[in-house]
């Protein structure tokens, strides 16, 4: 597995992929951050299957209403999910798409 990682990162260094990361290491980290809490990244995980109520996260993540709310609302101040209300209910789904490749890459890696 290591050896695939390499394979990434040496192109990168050579290619001047890095530079991004290197002049404005802030919008990095901060979308690193956000993806940084358990509930947050379980939450991004399971929107990767299409959108969810809040409803439906707080069955899956055996989380209190407040809970779930709470971190979607960082998700979505982070501009990382968007909501949709269906008459009662609101359901999120991923908006932007480093979202989704960040934890597809993530997967792979763990």
């Amino acid at each position: 597995m290591v050896g695939d990682v390499d394979d990434l990162v040496e192109p990168a260094l050579r290619d001047g992929a890095l530079d991004g990361l290197i002049a404005d290491p802030t919008t990095v980290s901060q979308f690193l951050k956000a993806l940084g809490h358990d509930g947050r990244l379980t939450i991004l995980c399971h929107l990767l299957d299409g959108p969810r109520s809040v409803t439906e996260l707080e069955n899956l993540l055996c989380a209190r209403q407040a809970v779930v709310s709470q971190q979607l609302a960082r998700l979505r101040l982070e501009g990382l999910v968007s909501a949709q209300r269906d008459g009662n209910a609101i359901y999120y789904s991923i908006q932007d798409d480093k979202v989704r490749q960040t934890i597809i890459f993530l997967a792979n890696l763990f």
